[in-house]
């Protein structure tokens, strides 16, 4: 069976990476582009925050520090021609009172920096550090008062010869699959090759309608009122809890997710044939966990579950693989906490599989025109963020793919990360939650799995 690991029982934590800035500077992109504001759809806007990876690299000879961040900042220039937009900054039009995209070239961040350690004297790279924040650059501020960069990239060198690029990009650019194509041409230009994919930009594929209509009643949106202009292109409503958490990080096996995908499908109200999903199988057991774990004596409290899912197949006409902004919608699923409880597994994966089935075009389009209306955004008792199967770590730069690739974890209760192991297959699930909770949510976690039998 897998396994609970807690990195503070193995060893302490490195709470002090001892990384010191060397060089600071702005990248351009390497031809000028016509000035130009890029629309930002309703996706694009209520997802105003910043999305913070880091993505270590084994030392290669060939490629000391010093090479590798020439030739990662002439890749930048090269992929800001046809990522003109990530050079731009956030701007409200005044006509419009919306938030865009000034696509100005006034460039992304770099930062080169050193840390004192060798890259294996910072510990298992799979759990949520927070000293990993120090390999990553804040976008505020960044060279002047004010200025506030869409991009700013940091290299890290280890003494060992080893590296970490830390990106911290706003999140009204990318989503995690645009991100990963922009990764996937950016190592291409690293390496002196054309880019692999030419990136479209067209966000008003995701336009809201005229006039707007919403045909569904999106329970998985929190509406604050009636819809209110974009005020400040700095203020996200993305914030962090000051609660005391604990972090750990519960590792499922490929045999691990067998045995829960057999669990579901020998319950009464799950299926025998249809095909499960591990995606949809660990969102329904996170779910009834995350929900019993978080205290209450009120069986009929609803419990609700927010889940990210792609609409580039699922709107008519398909958008384009290539579609370089954000792309998905949040898909939910709603229970009584009576019912998470006494429901079988199979019932569950089931409610889950229904969430996705549910986004069709009209309930896309009818989110979207949601957002034109009312100001709010996704809300949820959990939402689980999967980072399991973007592929960061299968991008092919010119010194190697990475080591790891991971998220700089926030401090939320509410959110529940997938991510993949450093080797091998399965998965890793990662909770933050108050002691009390987590002691509990620890003890369902495993139940069903001794249950069905995995030693």
């Amino acid at each position: 069976m897998g396994s609970l690991h807690d990195h503070q029982e193995d060893q302490p934590l490195l709470q002090d990476l001892n990384v010191k800035i060397q060089q600071t500077s702005m990248v351009f992109p390497s031809k000028p582009s016509e000035r130009r504001s890029l629309f930002l759809s309703n996706i694009d806007r209520v997802l105003n925050f910043d999305v913070e990876t880091v993505h270590f690299f084994a030392g290669q000879k060939n490629f000391p520090a010093e090479v590798v961040a020439d030739r990662l900042k002439k890749a930048l220039a090269d992929a800001l021609v046809a990522y003109d937009f990530f050079a731009g900054r956030l701007k409200i039009n005044r006509e419009t009172s919306r938030l865009e995209i000034d696509c100005n070239g006034a460039g992304v961040g770099f930062v080169v920096a050193s840390c004192d350690y060798n890259l294996d004297d910072v510990g298992d790279l799979v759990y949520p550090n927070p000293a990993f924040a120090q390999l990553i650059h804040k976008n505020n501020d960044f060279l002047k008062p004010g200025d506030h960069p869409l991009c700013v990239v940091q290299l890290t060198s280890f003494k060992c010869g080893g590296f970490a690029i830390g990106f911290s990009t706003s999140h009204t650019t990318f989503d995690g699959l645009s991100f990963k194509t922009f990764l996937d041409n950016l190592a291409a230009l690293a390496a002196n090759k054309p880019s692999s994919v030419t990136p479209c930009h067209d966000r008003h594929l995701l336009a809201a309608r005229s006039p707007p209509r919403v045909t569904f009643s999106h329970p998985e949106l929190l509406k604050l009122g009636a819809s209110l202009p974009d005020t400040d292109p700095h203020a996200g409503v993305f914030h962090a809890s000051s609660e005391n958490l604990d972090f750990k990080i519960f590792r499922l096996s490929s045999d691990d997710i067998s045995s829960l995908k057999d669990k579901a499908k020998s319950c009464e109200g799950g299926s025998s044939t249809a095909r499960i999903s591990g995606f949809n199988v660990i969102t329904a057991h996170v779910w009834r966990c995350k929900a019993l774990s978080a205290g209450g004596d009120d069986p009929d409290r609803s419990s609700n579950i927010l889940y990210a899912v792609d609409i580039r197949p699922r709107v008519n006409p398909p958008l384009p693989k290539s579609y370089a902004g954000n792309a998905v919608l949040t898909a939910y699923a709603t229970a009584k906490v009576k019912e998470l409880e006494e429901w079988p597994l199979g019932r569950l994966v089931e409610m889950v599989k229904e969430g996705a089935i549910r986004i069709t075009d009209e309930y896309a389009r009818s989110a979207v025109d949601w957002g034109e209306i009312y100001s709010g955004f996704p809300n949820g008792e959990v939402l689980v963020s999967s980072w399991w199967k973007l592929g960061f770590a299968e991008v092919d730069y010119p010194w190697g793919k990475p080591k790891y690739s991971c998220p700089v974890v926030n401090h939320r209760k509410d959110i529940i990360l997938l991510f993949p192991p450093i080797e091998g297959e399965g998965v890793n699930v990662l909770v933050a939650l108050p002691p009390k909770e987590m002691d509990k949510f620890q003890t369902l976690f495993w139940e069903v799995l001794k249950a069905a039998g995995v030693p």
